[in-house]
Protein backbone atom coordinates (compact mmCIF):
# COMPACT_ATOMS: atom_id res chain seq x y z
CA UNK A 1 0.00 0.00 0.00
CA UNK A 2 2.87 2.39 0.73
CA UNK A 3 3.97 2.45 -2.92
CA UNK A 4 0.39 2.97 -4.12
CA UNK A 5 -0.14 5.86 -1.72
CA UNK A 6 3.11 7.57 -2.75
CA UNK A 7 2.10 7.12 -6.40
CA UNK A 8 -1.30 8.68 -5.75
CA UNK A 9 0.05 11.49 -3.57
CA UNK A 10 2.19 12.47 -6.56
CA UNK A 11 -1.11 13.16 -8.40
CA UNK A 12 -0.98 10.04 -10.54
CA UNK A 13 -4.09 8.18 -11.67
CA UNK A 14 -4.52 4.42 -11.41
CA UNK A 15 -5.16 2.34 -14.51
CA UNK A 16 -8.38 0.32 -14.44
CA UNK A 17 -6.60 -2.96 -13.67
CA UNK A 18 -4.53 -1.32 -10.90
CA UNK A 19 -7.67 0.13 -9.34
CA UNK A 20 -9.33 -3.27 -9.50
CA UNK A 21 -6.36 -5.00 -7.88
CA UNK A 22 -5.98 -2.56 -5.00
CA UNK A 23 -9.67 -2.62 -4.12
CA UNK A 24 -9.68 -6.42 -4.36
CA UNK A 25 -6.89 -6.52 -1.78
CA UNK A 26 -8.76 -4.04 0.42
CA UNK A 27 -11.85 -6.25 0.18
CA UNK A 28 -9.77 -9.25 1.19
CA UNK A 29 -8.71 -7.49 4.39
CA UNK A 30 -5.04 -7.14 3.50
CA UNK A 31 -4.62 -3.58 4.84
CA UNK A 32 -4.93 -1.80 8.17
CA UNK A 33 -7.67 0.74 8.85
CA UNK A 34 -5.15 3.59 8.70
CA UNK A 35 -3.92 2.43 5.28
CA UNK A 36 -7.49 2.18 4.01
CA UNK A 37 -8.35 5.61 5.43
CA UNK A 38 -5.33 7.11 3.66
CA UNK A 39 -6.40 5.50 0.39
CA UNK A 40 -9.97 6.79 0.68
CA UNK A 41 -8.71 10.25 1.58
CA UNK A 42 -6.92 10.52 -1.77
CA UNK A 43 -10.32 10.63 -3.45
CA UNK A 44 -11.58 13.27 -1.06
CA UNK A 45 -8.71 15.48 -2.23
CA UNK A 46 -9.17 14.93 -5.96
CA UNK A 47 -11.76 13.66 -8.42
CA UNK A 48 -11.93 9.97 -9.16
CA UNK A 49 -11.08 9.10 -12.77
CA UNK A 50 -13.49 7.01 -14.89
CA UNK A 51 -11.03 4.14 -15.23
CA UNK A 52 -10.51 4.09 -11.45
CA UNK A 53 -14.25 3.95 -10.80
CA UNK A 54 -14.62 1.20 -13.42
CA UNK A 55 -11.81 -0.78 -11.78
CA UNK A 56 -13.31 -0.40 -8.31
CA UNK A 57 -16.68 -1.55 -9.69
CA UNK A 58 -15.08 -4.67 -11.21
CA UNK A 59 -13.37 -5.50 -7.93
CA UNK A 60 -16.56 -5.34 -5.87
CA UNK A 61 -18.49 -7.42 -8.41
CA UNK A 62 -15.72 -10.04 -8.42
CA UNK A 63 -15.79 -10.14 -4.62
CA UNK A 64 -19.57 -10.26 -4.24
CA UNK A 65 -21.87 -13.26 -3.93
CA UNK A 66 -23.27 -13.36 -7.48
CA UNK A 67 -26.92 -13.85 -8.44
CA UNK A 68 -27.63 -15.45 -11.81
CA UNK A 69 -30.81 -13.88 -13.22
CA UNK A 70 -29.60 -14.03 -16.80
CA UNK A 71 -32.77 -15.82 -17.92
CA UNK A 72 -34.72 -12.63 -17.15
CA UNK A 73 -34.39 -9.16 -18.67
CA UNK A 74 -33.97 -7.40 -15.32
CA UNK A 75 -33.82 -3.76 -14.30
CA UNK A 76 -32.64 -2.00 -11.16
CA UNK A 77 -33.72 1.46 -9.99
CA UNK A 78 -31.29 2.93 -7.50
CA UNK A 79 -29.89 6.28 -6.41
CA UNK A 80 -26.46 7.03 -5.06
CA UNK A 81 -27.97 8.65 -2.00
CA UNK A 82 -26.06 11.47 -0.41
CA UNK A 83 -28.31 14.23 -1.73
CA UNK A 84 -29.52 14.83 1.86
CA UNK A 85 -33.02 15.69 0.60
CA UNK A 86 -34.84 13.07 2.69
CA UNK A 87 -37.43 12.27 0.04
CA UNK A 88 -39.86 9.39 0.39
CA UNK A 89 -38.66 6.10 -1.10
CA UNK A 90 -39.19 6.94 -4.76
CA UNK A 91 -36.87 4.34 -6.30
CA UNK A 92 -38.40 1.53 -4.22
CA UNK A 93 -41.93 2.61 -5.15
CA UNK A 94 -40.85 2.79 -8.78
CA UNK A 95 -39.64 -0.79 -8.53
CA UNK A 96 -43.08 -2.00 -7.47
CA UNK A 97 -44.79 0.06 -10.18
CA UNK A 98 -42.58 -1.76 -12.69
CA UNK A 99 -43.22 -5.17 -11.13
CA UNK A 100 -46.95 -4.42 -11.30
CA UNK A 101 -46.80 -4.35 -15.10
CA UNK A 102 -44.67 -7.47 -15.43
CA UNK A 103 -41.19 -5.95 -15.61
CA UNK A 104 -38.62 -8.13 -13.84
CA UNK A 105 -36.91 -6.06 -11.14
CA UNK A 106 -33.70 -6.97 -9.30
CA UNK A 107 -33.73 -4.24 -6.66
CA UNK A 108 -30.40 -3.65 -4.91
CA UNK A 109 -30.53 -1.59 -1.73
CA UNK A 110 -29.59 -1.02 1.87
CA UNK A 111 -30.60 0.71 5.06
CA UNK A 112 -30.90 4.49 5.00
CA UNK A 113 -27.68 6.47 5.34
CA UNK A 114 -28.43 10.07 4.42
CA UNK A 115 -32.12 9.64 5.27
CA UNK A 116 -33.93 7.88 8.15
CA UNK A 117 -35.31 5.16 5.91
CA UNK A 118 -33.75 3.23 3.03
CA UNK A 119 -35.31 0.53 0.87
CA UNK A 120 -34.14 -2.17 3.30
CA UNK A 121 -35.87 -0.40 6.20
CA UNK A 122 -39.12 -0.28 4.21
CA UNK A 123 -39.14 -3.91 3.15
CA UNK A 124 -37.98 -5.18 6.53
CA UNK A 125 -40.87 -3.30 8.15
CA UNK A 126 -43.34 -5.12 5.87
CA UNK A 127 -41.83 -8.47 6.90
CA UNK A 128 -39.37 -9.14 4.10
CA UNK A 129 -36.58 -11.55 5.09
CA UNK A 130 -33.17 -10.68 3.64
CA UNK A 131 -31.40 -13.60 2.01
CA UNK A 132 -28.80 -14.44 -0.61
CA UNK A 133 -30.38 -17.82 -1.35
CA UNK A 134 -30.64 -18.18 -5.13
CA UNK A 135 -33.76 -20.34 -4.96
CA UNK A 136 -35.65 -17.80 -2.84
CA UNK A 137 -34.58 -14.92 -5.08
CA UNK A 138 -35.66 -16.68 -8.29
CA UNK A 139 -39.00 -17.67 -6.81
CA UNK A 140 -39.63 -14.03 -5.86
CA UNK A 141 -38.91 -12.73 -9.33
CA UNK A 142 -41.01 -15.52 -10.87
CA UNK A 143 -44.05 -14.95 -8.66
CA UNK A 144 -43.89 -11.23 -7.77
CA UNK A 145 -41.75 -9.93 -10.70
CA UNK A 146 -39.36 -8.46 -8.14
CA UNK A 147 -36.61 -9.68 -5.85
CA UNK A 148 -34.68 -7.69 -3.29
CA UNK A 149 -30.92 -7.84 -2.84
CA UNK A 150 -29.93 -6.42 0.55
CA UNK A 151 -26.40 -5.20 -0.14
CA UNK A 152 -24.66 -6.45 3.06
CA UNK A 153 -25.77 -10.02 2.27
CA UNK A 154 -24.04 -9.92 -1.11
CA UNK A 155 -20.95 -7.81 -0.42
CA UNK A 156 -19.15 -9.45 2.52
CA UNK A 157 -15.90 -7.75 1.49
CA UNK A 158 -17.39 -4.41 2.55
CA UNK A 159 -17.12 -5.44 6.20
CA UNK A 160 -13.41 -4.53 6.03
CA UNK A 161 -14.18 -1.00 4.84
CA UNK A 162 -17.27 -0.33 6.95
CA UNK A 163 -15.54 0.80 10.14
CA UNK A 164 -13.25 3.15 8.19
CA UNK A 165 -16.15 4.74 6.31
CA UNK A 166 -18.03 5.13 9.57
CA UNK A 167 -15.11 6.78 11.34
CA UNK A 168 -14.43 9.16 8.44
CA UNK A 169 -18.08 10.30 8.46
CA UNK A 170 -17.85 11.81 4.97
CA UNK A 171 -18.95 10.63 1.54
CA UNK A 172 -16.33 8.47 -0.18
CA UNK A 173 -16.25 6.86 -3.63
CA UNK A 174 -18.12 3.91 -2.10
CA UNK A 175 -21.25 6.09 -2.15
CA UNK A 176 -20.87 6.29 -5.92
CA UNK A 177 -20.27 2.55 -6.25
CA UNK A 178 -23.48 1.41 -4.55
CA UNK A 179 -25.78 1.49 -7.60
CA UNK A 180 -23.04 0.10 -9.86
CA UNK A 181 -22.46 -3.17 -8.03
CA UNK A 182 -25.80 -4.96 -8.16
CA UNK A 183 -24.75 -8.63 -7.86
CA UNK A 184 -27.38 -9.65 -10.43
CA UNK A 185 -25.73 -7.40 -13.06
CA UNK A 186 -29.08 -6.26 -14.52
CA UNK A 187 -29.26 -5.57 -18.25
CA UNK A 188 -31.16 -2.32 -17.61
CA UNK A 189 -30.52 0.30 -14.99
CA UNK A 190 -31.84 3.63 -13.75
CA UNK A 191 -29.32 5.47 -11.61
CA UNK A 192 -29.93 8.70 -9.76
CA UNK A 193 -26.93 10.88 -8.90
CA UNK A 194 -26.47 13.90 -6.65
CA UNK A 195 -24.60 16.23 -9.04
CA UNK A 196 -23.79 16.66 -12.73
CA UNK A 197 -20.12 15.89 -12.24
CA UNK A 198 -20.98 12.41 -10.98
CA UNK A 199 -23.53 12.09 -13.78
CA UNK A 200 -20.81 12.66 -16.39
CA UNK A 201 -18.46 10.28 -14.60
CA UNK A 202 -21.09 7.54 -14.45
CA UNK A 203 -21.84 8.00 -18.11
CA UNK A 204 -18.20 7.45 -19.05
CA UNK A 205 -18.29 4.13 -17.20
CA UNK A 206 -21.75 2.99 -18.28
CA UNK A 207 -21.17 3.62 -21.99
CA UNK A 208 -18.66 0.75 -21.91
CA UNK A 209 -20.81 -1.75 -20.00
CA UNK A 210 -23.21 -2.76 -22.76
CA UNK A 211 -26.36 -2.18 -20.67
CA UNK A 212 -29.41 0.02 -21.22
CA UNK A 213 -29.40 2.89 -18.77
CA UNK A 214 -30.56 6.34 -17.78
CA UNK A 215 -28.55 8.43 -15.35
CA UNK A 216 -30.86 10.98 -13.77
CA UNK A 217 -30.13 14.22 -11.94
CA UNK A 218 -32.48 17.02 -10.91
CA UNK A 219 -30.87 20.42 -11.30
CA UNK A 220 -31.54 21.42 -7.69
CA UNK A 221 -29.56 18.48 -6.33
CA UNK A 222 -31.90 15.49 -6.12
CA UNK A 223 -30.57 12.05 -7.10
CA UNK A 224 -33.84 11.23 -8.90
CA UNK A 225 -36.53 13.03 -10.87
CA UNK A 226 -37.99 15.20 -8.13
CA UNK A 227 -40.13 17.50 -10.37
CA UNK A 228 -38.99 20.36 -8.12
CA UNK A 229 -36.83 21.66 -10.98
CA UNK A 230 -35.65 20.69 -14.45
CA UNK A 231 -33.85 17.37 -14.67
CA UNK A 232 -31.25 15.87 -16.98
CA UNK A 233 -31.62 12.37 -18.40
CA UNK A 234 -28.38 10.96 -19.77
CA UNK A 235 -27.95 7.68 -21.63
CA UNK A 236 -25.87 6.19 -24.43
CA UNK A 237 -28.50 7.47 -26.88
CA UNK A 238 -29.61 10.80 -25.47
CA UNK A 239 -28.61 13.72 -23.30
CA UNK A 240 -31.64 15.86 -22.66
CA UNK A 241 -32.82 18.30 -20.04
CA UNK A 242 -36.55 18.21 -19.30
CA UNK A 243 -38.88 20.41 -17.34
CA UNK A 244 -41.73 18.71 -15.46
CA UNK A 245 -44.11 20.21 -18.01
CA UNK A 246 -42.17 18.59 -20.88
CA UNK A 247 -43.37 15.19 -19.68
CA UNK A 248 -46.90 16.35 -18.89
CA UNK A 249 -46.49 16.75 -15.14
CA UNK A 250 -46.63 19.75 -12.83
CA UNK A 251 -43.78 21.16 -10.79
CA UNK A 252 -43.87 20.23 -7.10
CA UNK A 253 -42.49 21.80 -3.92
CA UNK A 254 -39.60 20.16 -2.04
CA UNK A 255 -41.61 19.81 1.15
CA UNK A 256 -44.20 17.75 -0.75
CA UNK A 257 -41.61 15.00 -1.23
CA UNK A 258 -40.67 14.62 2.43
CA UNK A 259 -39.99 11.07 3.55
CA UNK A 260 -40.82 11.77 7.18
CA UNK A 261 -38.63 11.67 10.26
CA UNK A 262 -38.83 7.96 11.07
CA UNK A 263 -39.16 4.56 9.45
CA UNK A 264 -42.79 4.44 10.57
CA UNK A 265 -43.60 7.74 8.84
CA UNK A 266 -41.78 6.64 5.69
CA UNK A 267 -43.63 3.31 5.62
CA UNK A 268 -46.99 5.09 5.96
CA UNK A 269 -46.20 7.34 2.98
CA UNK A 270 -45.04 4.31 0.99
CA UNK A 271 -48.20 2.34 1.78
CA UNK A 272 -50.49 5.31 1.16
CA UNK A 273 -49.12 5.78 -2.36
CA UNK A 274 -49.50 2.09 -3.25
CA UNK A 275 -53.01 2.02 -1.78
CA UNK A 276 -54.13 4.99 -3.86
CA UNK A 277 -54.00 7.57 -1.07
CA UNK A 278 -50.82 9.40 -2.11
CA UNK A 279 -50.80 13.13 -2.78
CA UNK A 280 -50.66 14.46 -6.33
CA UNK A 281 -46.99 15.44 -5.84
CA UNK A 282 -46.02 12.01 -4.45
CA UNK A 283 -47.76 10.16 -7.27
CA UNK A 284 -46.32 12.48 -9.94
CA UNK A 285 -42.73 11.99 -8.73
CA UNK A 286 -43.23 8.22 -8.63
CA UNK A 287 -44.69 8.21 -12.15
CA UNK A 288 -41.89 10.39 -13.55
CA UNK A 289 -39.21 7.97 -12.36
CA UNK A 290 -41.27 4.94 -13.36
CA UNK A 291 -41.69 6.37 -16.86
CA UNK A 292 -37.96 6.65 -17.49
CA UNK A 293 -37.45 3.14 -16.10
CA UNK A 294 -40.11 1.79 -18.47
CA UNK A 295 -38.58 3.70 -21.37
CA UNK A 296 -35.17 2.28 -20.50
CA UNK A 297 -36.47 -1.25 -20.87
CA UNK A 298 -38.84 -0.40 -23.81
CA UNK A 299 -37.10 2.45 -25.69
CA UNK A 300 -39.64 2.34 -28.53
CA UNK A 301 -42.31 3.76 -26.20
CA UNK A 302 -42.83 7.48 -25.59
CA UNK A 303 -42.51 9.00 -22.13
CA UNK A 304 -46.23 9.80 -22.23
CA UNK A 305 -47.05 6.13 -22.88
CA UNK A 306 -44.74 5.07 -20.07
CA UNK A 307 -46.35 7.52 -17.63
CA UNK A 308 -49.75 6.08 -18.52
CA UNK A 309 -48.50 2.53 -17.99
CA UNK A 310 -47.14 3.46 -14.57
CA UNK A 311 -50.39 5.22 -13.69
CA UNK A 312 -52.37 2.08 -14.54
CA UNK A 313 -50.05 -0.02 -12.35
CA UNK A 314 -50.75 2.24 -9.38
CA UNK A 315 -54.46 2.81 -9.96
CA UNK A 316 -55.21 -0.87 -10.61
CA UNK A 317 -53.34 -1.76 -7.39
CA UNK A 318 -51.09 -4.10 -9.36
CA UNK A 319 -48.06 -2.33 -7.87
CA UNK A 320 -49.51 -2.99 -4.41
CA UNK A 321 -50.19 -6.57 -5.47
CA UNK A 322 -46.52 -7.06 -6.36
CA UNK A 323 -45.55 -6.00 -2.83
CA UNK A 324 -48.13 -8.31 -1.28
CA UNK A 325 -46.93 -11.24 -3.40
CA UNK A 326 -43.32 -10.57 -2.46
CA UNK A 327 -44.11 -10.46 1.26
CA UNK A 328 -46.30 -13.58 1.03
CA UNK A 329 -43.24 -15.56 -0.07
CA UNK A 330 -41.28 -14.84 3.10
Amino acid sequence: MKEILIYLFDKNILKQEEAKNILTEIGQGKYSESEMASFLTVYLMRKIAPQELAGFREALLDLCIPVDLSEYNTIDVCGTGGDEKNTFNISTLTSFVLAGVGVKVAKHGNYGVSSPCGSSNILEHFGYKFSNDQGKIKKEIDVANICYLHAPFFHPAMKHVGPVRKSLRVKTFFNMLGPMVNPAKPENQIVGVFNEEVQELYNQVYTKLGVNYFILYSKDGYDEISLTDNFRALSAKEDKTYSPEDIGLSKVKPEELSGGKSVEESVKIFADILEGNGTKAQVSATLANSAFALKCISPEKSIEECIQTGKESLESKRALGALKKLISLQ
